[in-house]
């Protein structure tokens, strides 16, 4: 590992994914993920990249698609409603069965909303966000180490599975500078044969890439094998932390990302006073960690979930319970950040 440098978010990523062979990158800028195509823009060139400002979020991802079909390591980033725009191209890219990384700095929403940090685009990430049956594997950072960190293990997940990958950060954690250290070594690019377009599969047989499939039982084909990948990535790629979980913690604590950050500080707060509470933070929100959760939640009187929105993984921690106990709800939205001393107010007042 290389020395420590104090980095913004956005710049973190954008740095980690060029360090992991990312060497074509399109997008269109919007705050607060500006920095993110800023640093991409003057890096690129000098690693003989491609950088590229697109015209519009649609295009941005049309070209993501083009340079994925051509076997290279592609990386895409954007705001909430940048997303939106490319959710089309995100479900062209997945029905292609082709890898490329895609970063959402979320912001406050619905509509234009604001440039405030907000996790109300869970439902978006980690239901496919387009059109079709499809999802996408997300991963939750929550610290500015753990995104610089997520963009190789994206690209790994993309090339393994031949899916497109979605790193959900928001606002705060691409704004925010803390030391990031880099790995001297990533590993390197898969053979992109197995997905390029033209690669030759058999001396006969040159890999053709395709999403429009007329006969219906041709696509229910395709759709039955993109899930066959989807039930591998449900055993392979689930990823969580616990945080006090060998407490006698009457309460369990569910949050991702920055509301995870702040739930921790809270959690050390109340042991301070006696009062015990564990703590398990989904890092891969699709596939989602149900069966931890539910682990977790054995014996306990209480669970509850701590997001910055109006309450969206509030569902998927409802469904991992599955009724065994109470879940209740905590959220901010418009952007509002909670402070640990709210957070351990308002808890005071679900266990009371």
């Amino acid at each position: 590992m290389g020395k420590k440098v104090l980095m913004k978010g956005n710049e973190a990523v954008a740095e980690a994914a060029i360090l992991a062979g990312c060497r074509h990158y399109f997008a269109y800028p919007i705050t607060p993920q500006s920095e993110l195509i800023e640093y991409m823009a003057k890096k690129m060139p000098l690693v003989d990249g491609t950088f590229l400002q697109a015209e519009s979020e649609v295009a941005a991802i049309n070209m993501v698609l083009g340079a994925a079909a051509c076997g290279v390591r592609v990386m895409t980033s954007s705001s909430s409603p940048g997303i939106s725009l490319k959710q089309e191209g995100i479900s062209y890219i997945a029905a292609s069965r082709l890898p490329a990384v895609i970063v959402n700095v979320t912001r406050g929403g619905p509509g234009l909303g604001n440039i405030a940090p907000m996790q109300c685009d869970y439902f978006q990430a980690t239901r496919g966000g387009g059109h079709g049956d499809y999802y996408t594997p997300v991963l939750s950072p929550s610290t500015v180490q753990e995104f610089a960190d997520m963009a190789p293990l994206a690209f790994e997940i993309a090339e393994k599975y031949l899916t497109p990958v979605m790193i959900l950060g928001d606002g705060m954690l691409g704004q925010m500078m803390e030391p990031v250290e880099f790995p001297d070594a990533y590993p390197p690019q898969k053979d992109p044969s197995e997905w390029a377009l033209g690669a030759r599969r058999t001396p006969d047989d040159r890999h053709i890439i395709n999403s429009l499939y007329i006969d219906p039982y041709v696509l229910q084909e395709k759709t039955e094998t993109l899930f066959k990948v989807y039930e591998e990535i449900k055993k392979n790629e689930i990823r969580y932390e616990t945080y006090n979980m060998d407490s006698d913690a009457k309460y369990l604590i569910v949050a991702h990302g920055t509301a995870a950050r702040v739930a921790k500080s809270a959690v050390d707060a109340l042991k301070e006073e006696g009062v015990e509470l564990a703590l398990i933070r989904p890092i891969t929100l699709w596939p989602y960690p149900y069966d931890a959760v539910a682990e977790a939640a054995k014996g306990k009187e209480k669970v509850i979930t701590i997001e910055l929105s109006m309450g969206q993984m509030v569902e998927d921690v409802k469904l991992a319970v599955c009724g065994e106990c109470p879940v209740e709800f905590i959220g901010k939205a418009g952007g509002v950040v909670f402070t640990p001393e709210e957070i351990v107010s308002l808890i005071r007042e679900k266990i009371s």
